[in-house]
């Protein structure tokens, strides 16, 4: 009978025992319910930026090397020794200028024989002349005669013209970017002496995809960035543009010049080409990094009342990490730059980026509670 007593006890105290679980379990419910409310409405940290106005391009960018415009190597017409060297790599000449003299002493002498030759002959045509007026002389003979003179005449300026070969010569103004030869060397025929460079223009060529053939054209200008000369970009200028394609690598080259009167730049330079087809100027214009795309719609968000709100946005050129803004924003809207990703629409934010107007407005509150404190 006491077992039956105990069993009914027990089971009396069960439907307690229930409660007390359901009431705990609700308290932390409770309690995860408001922690869950309080975090949702702590504002997220942003930073913001202000639109600017500016001038913005459109360009196309491509990379080449640099070339000089002309370049020439500069050969031995005849044979010599090398008796004087009159330019040395880096000197400027001009077309025409002396750079090396070669041992003439042979073709000299030669030239003189030819020179006497000749005179001999002259003296003996004209003699000849005088007959043939007088019927002295037959037309053949006398026309024989005039041929040698004609060829003695021919091998007396070649003569000439080997020795001035002696004097090897630059054949276009430029700098003497190498030399070849040393003193006291014997060059034959056709050995390179001097290699002479034009850097008066400088030239490029680039080579354009074929859909931008449409905004190509010459006259445009081009900035060319050098990593060898860091700092402000060159200016050039599109020279030529080539009427065709080419069919197997579907592009198109275009020739551009540029002028360096400092003679910083190159040949062999490796430079960043921006060719300016286009330009808008004094538009509105947002950090890249404040657009994304949502759905297939460029948004950003703007700060109103302490909120993030969503706003589509039509974009145009971009250009240096900025991009130009056509509709869907004005210049006194902040836009948030860091920490949009995640963010929701009308989400309540807070801006850290704005401290310098944040203290400079409590330092003013402060003296003014100073002030009337003093008063008090």
């Amino acid at each position: 009978m006491k077992l039956f007593r105990i069993g009914w006890a027990a089971l009396a105290c069960i439907p307690l025992l229930a409660a007390c679980q359901v009431q705990v379990g609700s308290d932390d419910n409770d309690e995860s319910v408001a922690g869950e409310e309080e975090e949702e409405s702590a504002p997220v940290p942003v930073e913001t930026t202000m639109p600017v106005r500016g001038d913005v391009y459109a360009m196309y960018s491509g990379t080449a090397p640099i070339e000089a415009y002309a370049e020439a190597d500069v050969i031995a017409k005849v044979e010599g020794e090398v008796r004087a060297l009159l330019a040395e790599e880096g000197d400027e000449v001009d077309a025409g200028q002396v750079l090396a003299r070669l041992d003439g002493d042979r073709l000299r002498l030669e030239l003189n024989q030819s020179r006497a030759n000749l005179a001999k002959l002259q003296r003996d045509f004209e003699r000849n002349k005088e007959l043939r007026e007088k019927g002295l002389l037959s037309e053949g003979e006398f026309e024989k005669l005039r041929y040698d003179l004609e060829a003695f005449e021919a091998s007396y300026n070649l003569a000439r013209l080997e020795l001035d070969y002696t004097r090897i010569r630059a054949p276009i103004d430029g700098v003497v970017s190498e030399r070849y030869i040393k003193l006291g060397n014997t060059i034959r025929v056709g050995d390179p002496a001097y290699r002479v460079t034009s850097l008066d223009p400088l030239v490029t060529y680039l080579h354009i995809p074929e859909r931008e053939f449409q905004r190509i054209a010459p006259g445009q200008p081009v900035a060319i960035e050098i990593d060898a000369l860091p700092g402000e970009p060159f200016m050039a200028t599109v020279t030529r543009v080539s009427p065709v394609v080419d069919p197997v690598t579907g592009t198109f080259k275009t020739t551009i010049e540029m002028r360096d009167e400092q003679r910083r730049i190159k040949p062999g330079m490796f430079g960043r080409m921006n060719i300016i087809y286009d330009r808008h100027e004094n538009v509105l214009q947002i950090p890249r990094a404040a657009i994304f795309d949502e759905r297939g719609e460029e948004s950003v968000y703007v700060i109103e009342d302490d909120k993030a709100i969503r706003r589509p946005v039509q974009t145009g050129f971009g250009q240096n990490g900025m991009v130009e803004i056509t509709a869907g924003l004005a210049d006194a809207d902040a836009v948030v730059t860091v920490g949009h990703v995640g963010l929701k629409n009308e989400a309540t934010v807070i801006v850290i980026n704005a401290e310098a107007e944040e203290e400079a407005a409590p330092a003013g509150d402060t003296d003014e509670q100073a002030a009337a404190e003093g008063d008090t």
